[in-house]
């Protein structure tokens, strides 16, 4: 079993930036690459970044492509995701979400989830 726990959201305008963490918990949790999803009010969750197990590689979705930076820290069982430049199409809850291999995109891909956070960006 694997928990995640997500923070870090919050009310921002746009423009500004946030940083959201992701607390990894269990006995395997760094095995699993991490997978960052967002869901906006009405819309299906979808991908933002993924990061494999020993957080050397990264992908992002092209709407967070040079705003958004994933990095992990195993020692610390912590999994970051800095956003920069947000605009008010980035409001979503923020998911992250623990899969077994580096590069899925696709929700029923990751087995563990956080319980989200909210990031609100006004304009």
């Amino acid at each position: 079993q694997v928990q995640l726990v997500e923070s870090g959201g919050g009310l921002v305008q746009a423009g500004a930036s946030l940083r959201l963490s992701c607390a990894v918990s269990g006995r395997t949790s760094s095995g699993y690459a991490i997978g960052w999803f967002r869901q906006a009010p009405g819309k299906e969750r979808e991908f933002v970044a993924t990061i494999d197990r020993t957080g050397s590689t990264t992908y992002y979705a092209d709407s967070a492509k040079g705003r958004f930076t994933m990095s992990r820290d195993n020692a610390k069982n912590t999994v970051l995701l800095q956003m920069n430049s947000l605009k008010p199409e980035d409001t979503a809850v923020y998911y992250c979400a623990a899969g077994g291999a580096f590069g899925f995109t696709r929700v029923s891909q990751y087995n563990y989830w956080g319980q989200g956070t909210q990031v609100t960006v006004s304009s």
